[in-house]
């Protein structure tokens, strides 16, 4: 049995031309997706007032992209696998540099909703990237290339946020929108010239039925865990969404097992690899959102608190963008321990960290090198476990289904980090103390939410131990070069 990452040697032909710079760009067009996750975080609070709209419904700017995302991820996969994964991935960023001009353009609610929607629609050219990867790199570039790419989700939202800090506090807001259209122009430039299409294609015909009905369900259940906290958990609304959702996810589920042609594999998916990876991913995305939530409120409540730091915006920025860098720097070390030991252990060593990481958290949080410290520590492991998905999940799916398969595990993540944005927000509400006439989060609310984010990598580590000790799929497809692309069909086994 093969190793995932092995493949066939093409009667001795040498690498594909320019790996370094096909990895380079496909990591910098997944940084510049990323970047979109914190762009507009500096800005939150004064929103509704440069938008001329309530707090509430100024939300629906952060919103739609996390539906727009969830929506795209599977659909865009399912698409590059079937009509040419470069072609998706251009399609992708052109999305996203319209979504940024309109943002850019606009001055009330209902365009800034449309720009932020059409940025959200961009989410899958990280695991659109990761399958290029597998179809044209060698593969001794693979593994390392691989979990750079994987990192860039969370590479780019760590270094973001001071960029995106320090743009808002010296310039127009528009200004940030039209930084992030010029970076998607750049990224669409070196894409078109550097990166090759994939010629591995599995044809037949779009499951439209299906991608309505996952679509519906994951907007159901995403709406009620983002909004549920603004209409109550227990409102008819609320409710309505999540039963919504079950039926439509038990409806869907089995349609796709009886189409000959489903958006989403669910035999595949339910492989013990392939399931438990995913499973893994959703309890570390949860596990470092909640990081994310919670270190830039520390950094930012005033001194007297007794906790809080009384650090600026772009001071919070500068302090945790560290994190980024070890991030990326451990996913180089992620692929090495993966080509000694393979994916599972990798993966199971990086939730061990984030957890220590959180561990740290619960006795240091009083000093900003505290907050450096553990948000190194929680980076390099999420570096670590990140770098280890995709040989993971491209070990378990032919090479004709990677696109697919891969954006159903950053969707898995996207919704981790949606758990626990909505897990936090209830605690951190519930869990308040009085300042200056007004409840504010409390030091053991803060405590608390990293408690659980500690026991997230450490669920996350009990399902990697479930995962098969020896990886095997079939031959992943060799780089090729000719024009034409090659139609797979029946792949699925």
């Amino acid at each position: 049995m093969s190793h995932p990452l092995a493949r066939h040697a093409k009667g001795g032909s040498s690498a594909p031309p320019r790996s370094n710079a096909v990895v380079g760009v496909l990591a910098f067009a997944g940084i510049v997706v990323s970047l979109m996750q914190t762009l507009v975080i500096p800005i939150v609070p004064e929103l509704p007032g440069f938008l001329n709209a309530s707090p509430s419904n100024a939300a629906w700017a952060i919103t739609a992209t996390l539906l727009a995302a969830a929506v795209a991820t599977p659909v865009v996969g399912r698409l590059g696998d079937m009509f040419g994964k470069r072609r998706m991935l251009l399609v992708s960023v052109v999305l996203l540099v319209s979504g940024s001009v309109v943002c850019a353009l606009s001055d009330s609610l209902v365009p800034m909703i449309v720009g932020r929607t059409l940025q959200g629609l961009a989410a899958a050219v990280v695991p659109l990237g990761i399958s290029i990867m597998r179809d044209v790199l060698p593969a001794e570039r693979l593994a390392g290339s691989t979990a750079l790419m994987s990192a860039s989700l969370g590479v780019g939202g760590a270094l973001g946020l001071p960029a995106a800090a320090f743009i808002a506090d010296r310039y127009d807001w528009h200004m940030l929108f039209w930084i992030s259209a010029a970076l998607g122009v750049v990224a669409l430039a070196l894409l078109v010239l550097i990166v090759p299409e994939s010629t591995v294609r599995t044809g037949g015909s779009f499951d439209l039925l299906g991608s309505l009905g996952l679509s519906a369900a994951l907007v159901s259940l995403l709406l009620a865990v983002s909004k549920g906290g603004d209409w109550g958990w227990t409102s008819g609304t609320t409710l309505g969404l999540f039963a919504g959702a079950v039926l439509v996810f038990l409806l869907w589920g089995r349609y796709e097992l009886r189409t000959s042609q489903p958006l989403v594999d669910l035999r595949t998916t339910a492989r013990r690899q392939v399931l438990f990876t995913n499973l893994a991913s959703v309890a570390l995305g949860f596990s470092m959102f909640a990081m994310s939530l919670v270190l830039p409120q520390v950094l930012q409540l005033p001194e007297q608190t007794g906790y809080g730091l009384g650090k600026s915006m772009l001071a919070v920025g500068l302090i945790l963008a560290p994190q980024g860098l070890v991030m990326m720097a451990m996913s180089a070390v992620s692929a090495g321990l993966t080509k000694a030991k393979g994916p599972r252990i990798t993966l199971m060593i990086g939730a061990v960290v984030v957890a220590a990481g959180y561990g740290l958290s619960l006795a240091l949080m009083s000093e900003v090198w505290h907050i450096v410290l553990v948000a190194c520590v929680i980076g390099g492991g999420v570096g670590f476990a990140y770098g280890a998905m995709p040989a993971l999940i491209m070990g378990a799916v032919p090479a004709s289904e990677t696109a697919a398969a891969n954006s159903l595990n950053t969707l898995m993540r996207s919704m981790g980090t949606s758990f626990a944005s909505a897990l936090a927000g209830v605690i951190l509400a519930q869990m308040t103390t009085g300042f200056g006439g007004h409840a504010l989060p409390s030091e053991n609310g803060f405590k608390t939410v990293m408690a659980i984010g500690a026991g997230a990598a450490l669920l996350a580590f009990f399902l990697a131990s479930f995962l098969p000790r020896r990886q095997t799929t079939e031959e992943p497809a060799e780089p090729v070069e000719a024009a034409e692309p090659t139609e797979i069909s029946g792949a699925r086994s």
